[in-house]
C-alpha cells in the first residue's frame, strides 16, 4: 500500500470537519477502523475509510443512531430503508412541532388561561380516531334511539372534522370551539329535539331525505329580499312567501295552503338554531372547506314573513265573524 495515499487522523479531521476525538471514537468502536498504522503506531486511513467516515458524518447529522449506522455500513440494512424510516420519523416530529406552534398562537389569540392552554394541547395531540370520538359520541347521544333522518346522520358522520398536520392557529381554535360545542348540554338538547322531530315526521310518512335544493332556493329568495331591505311584514314579502310555499308543497307533496305554512313555520322553529350553523362553520374551518354562509338571518326572516301571513289570516277571520249582542 502506498503510504502517500494514506491520511493521518489529523488530515482526516481536516478533510471531514470532524474532530480528532470523534474520529478516534469511531475507529475504536470499529465503525471506521484505521486502514493501517505507521511504524510509530499512528493510525492511517485510505480513501475508502474517508468515504465511510463521510457517510457516518452525514447519517449522524440526520440523527441516525450509531447501531443503525453500523448496520448500514455492514450492509445489514439498505441506506434507502434507513432514509425512509427516518423521513417518516421526521414527519411525525414536524407535525408535532407545527401543532405546538399552532396551539401557542391560538393561546395568544384567545388570551387563554393556563387550564385552557393545557386542554387545547391535549386535544390537538390526540390521535385522529380519538378526536373523531368526540363527534361520534355527540351523534350517538343526540340521534341514538330515534328513527331520525338517516341521511342527516350519515352527513354528520361523513363530514367528520379532520385536523390537518399543518393546522393553523385558526383551525386549532375552531377545533377547540367545536369540542366545547358538542359537549354543551344545551346544544345537545336542541339537536335531540331536531332528531325527535325528524322521527315524528318519518312516522307520518316523510322519507324525502335532505333538501339541499330547497334550502338553496330559500337562501336565494330571502337573500335577495334581505339585500333589498324588504321587511318580512311587507306586501312584497307576501310574494316571496307564496313562491317558497309552492316549492315546499312540491317537495313534500302537500297542499299549498295555510296548513302548509304552519307546518313550514314549525320546521323552522325546530331547525333554526344559530349553534347548528356554528357547528358546520367550525367543521368547514377545520377541514379547510370554503366558508359557509350564516343562514340564521335567512330563516329568521322567512319565519317572520310566514307568521305575518298566518297572523293576518286570523285577523281577517276575526273581522268576518259577527260579534252578536247579549240577550
Amino acid at each position: 500500500m502506498n503510504d502517500e495515499n494514506l491520511l493521518t487522523i489529523g488530515a482526516l479531521a481536516a478533510r471531514t470537519g470532524l474532530s480528532v476525538k470523534t474520529i478516534r471514537f469511531y475507529s475504536d468502536k470499529g465503525i471506521v477502523p484505521a486502514t493501517c498504522h505507521n511504524p510509530a503506531g499512528y493510525r492511517l486511513y485510505d480513501v475508502a475509510a474517508l468515504a465511510r467516515l463521510e457517510l457516518v458524518r452525514t447519517l449522524r447529522a440526520l440523527d441516525v443512531d450509531l447501531p443503525t449506522v453500523r448496520r448500514v455500513l455492514a450492509d445489514e440494512t439498505s441506506l434507502a430503508e434507513v432514509a425512509a424510516a427516518h423521513a417518516a420519523a421526521l414527519d411525525v416530529q414536524i407535525r408535532a412541532l407545527r401543532l405546538r406552534r399552532a396551539v401557542l398562537a391560538a393561546v395568544a389569540n384567545r388570551e387563554s388561561s393556563p387550564q385552557e392552554m393545557e386542554l387545547m394541547h391535549k386535544l390537538v395531540n390526540l390521535s385522529d380516531a380519538e378526536r373523531r370520538r368526540f363527534v361520534h359520541d355527540f351523534i350517538d347521544d343526540t340521534f341514538g334511539g330515534v328513527d331520525a333522518n338517516p341521511a342527516m346522520v350519515e352527513l354528520l358522520r361523513s363530514s367528520m372534522p379532520e385536523l390537518p398536520d399543518d393546522a393553523t392557529p385558526e383551525q386549532v381554535e375552531a377545533w377547540m370551539e367545536l369540542v366545547e360545542l358538542v359537549q354543551d348540554t344545551g346544544f345537545r338538547a336542541a339537536v335531540r329535539r331536531m332528531a325527535e322531530y325528524q322521527a315524528a315526521q318519518r312516522a307520518e310518512g316523510d322519507t324525502t331525505g335532505l333538501h339541499h335544493e330547497l334550502t338553496e332556493a330559500v337562501r336565494e329568495e330571502v337573500g335577495r329580499a334581505l339585500a333589498a331591505g324588504i321587511a318580512p311584514d311587507s306586501e312584497q314579502a307576501g310574494g316571496i312567501v307564496a313562491t317558497l310555499s309552492a316549492r315546499y308543497a312540491e317537495t313534500f307533496g302537500k297542499a299549498d295552503d295555510d296548513r302548509l305554512k304552519e307546518w313550514i313555520l314549525e320546521r323552522l322553529d325546530v331547525a333554526n338554531d344559530r349553534r347548528v350553523t356554528r357547528y358546520w362553520q367550525r367543521v368547514a374551518a377545520i377541514n379547510g372547506w370554503p366558508a359557509l354562509p350564516d343562514l340564521e338571518p335567512v330563516f329568521t326572516w322567512f319565519g317572520r314573513a310566514l307568521r305575518t301571513r298566518l297572523d293576518g289570516r286570523e285577523a281577517r277571520a276575526g273581522q268576518a265573524c259577527p260579534t252578536g249582542s247579549p240577550a
